[in-house]
């Protein structure tokens, strides 16, 4: 039996990950030994490294790299550096990029990485080291063929240029499809940077003309003002929805009559908070999450939305811009009140299908037009939309069970046509 780490204030992810396939596998009717294989990770690896600190001294941090499946392709997902990293928070997160890419149709598997450390309180020199010492750790798992990282909560593109530069330098030449999230100069794709929220706009689109809900009348809660809340916000904004209430880890904003999310950012990347904006009043998360809206975008990190604030979420589309936001004890009260989810493994895949796009172009060496990846990518993201409702109707099951049973189903029939090895 899998150990798994426990944390009485906060549900274990890892758990609500099994939990959610369990219940998919046996609305399946899935075989036992299938069971067995999807609900554990493949392999996953611990490192302790030593990085000199600026001062001089030598701190040994903690990192992670879990492959939860990679029976449809190269296993694929991101390196995060928080303080509140676990490892069973990693292995759930590359489950979750296990059906997120099945989902999608894209010929990955699941995985998930992640460093113990604050990078706020990090020198730019310190964060440099501890990327390289990092990926030269991990270097035995990842690859263009085999695991390819990219960029996740407080890491970026210029941390994925590290990343393939020491990869590279350790190899002896240029391996630029190791990464995705990285900078156009050394083989990143154009639309990268947004391409996650723009996922989370083009499913809210799509759910909205399924409910018949008008954009340029609806109300918008955005938790989470990082690359992902505040592209969701700006295109949203864009699309004529009014932005009333937006939130970072610091505190929420809101303001009645909308929020200019573009001057926001502005203010943000000056304070390093939305707290203070001018004309908006300071209001907390939980109010946030609560608030009378058409749209709530939950963009932070998991466990935000619990059977204890379930039954006062008032929005009438709830699409999942972060991994894991909501617990299978919400989704119950949430789909009894006949809220529209949109779940995390469809509504934010929009950055996992345009890393594909980056990897594919790396590795032929020929780079598409921004225009031509916004189009693959909304091409992608309402088929992928259409399918999941079209399961969630057949079978009258909520979108997340839907998300889920047309994963695990395709996941599923890729094992049974491998086999098992030997």
């Amino acid at each position: 039996m899998l150990n798994t780490e426990s944390d009485s204030a906060m549900p274990n992810p890892f758990a609500i990950a099994q939990q959610q396939f369990d219940n998919v596998a046996e609305l399946l009717g899935l075989d036992q030994n299938t069971r067995e294989v999807l609900r554990m990770p493949k392999r996953e690896l611990t490192v302790y490294f030593p990085v000199q600190m600026d001062d001089g001294s030598t701190k040994v941090f903690t990192g992670y790299r879990v492959q939860h499946n990679i029976m449809r392709g190269p296993a694929k997902g991101g390196v995060r550096y928080h303080p509140d990293v676990t490892l069973d928070e990693v292995r759930a997160l590359a489950m979750w990029m296990t059906w997120k890419c099945a989902v999608v149709g894209i010929p990955y598997g699941g995985a998930k990485g992640g460093v113990i450390c604050d990078p706020k309180k990090m020198s730019e020199a310190e964060l440099e080291r501890l990327t390289r010492r990092y990926t030269a750790e991990i270097i035995m798992l990842i690859g263009p063929e085999s695991d390819i990282p990219a960029p996740d909560v407080n890491t970026s593109a210029k941390v994925m240029g590290w990343m393939m530069d020491t990869y590279s330098m350790l190899k002896g030449y240029s391996v630029p499809a190791v990464v995705t999230g990285k900078p156009l100069s050394i083989g990143g794709s154009e639309g990268r940077p947004e391409a996650t929220g723009r996922g989370v706009l083009f499913t809210i689109r799509e759910a909205s003309k399924h409910l018949g809900l008008n954009l340029q009348e609806a109300t918008v809660a955005i938790q989470g003002f990082g690359n992902v809340g505040s592209t969701a916000a700006h295109l949203l904004h864009n699309e004529g929805c009014k932005v009333v209430a937006v939130s970072d880890s610091r505190c929420g904003i809101y303001n009645s009559r909308g929020i200019d999310p573009i001057k926001l950012l502005q203010h943000k990347r000056a304070n390093g908070s939305v707290e203070g904006f001018d004309g908006a009043d300071r209001i907390t998360n939980a109010e946030l999450l609560e608030m009378k809206c058409d749209i709530l975008v939950p963009a932070a990190i998991e466990n935000q939305i619990t059977k204890a604030n379930a039954p006062k979420i008032l929005a009438r589309i709830v699409a999942e811009g972060a991994n894991g936001p909501t617990t299978p004890e919400a989704d119950a009260i949430l789909e009894e009140k006949r809220t529209f989810l949109v779940p995390d493994v469809l509504a934010n895949a929009g950055g996992v299908t345009v890393s594909y796009f980056e990897w594919v172009q790396d590795l032929q060496s020929l780079f598409w037009t921004e225009n031509e990846i916004n189009a693959r990518l909304e091409g992608i993201m309402t088929r992928a939309f259409a399918d999941v409702l079209h399961m969630s109707q057949a079978r009258k099951i909520d979108m997340r069970k839907a998300a889920y049973v047309l994963a695990v189903q395709r996941v599923a029939q890729a094992l049974r046509d491998r086999g098992i090895f030997p």
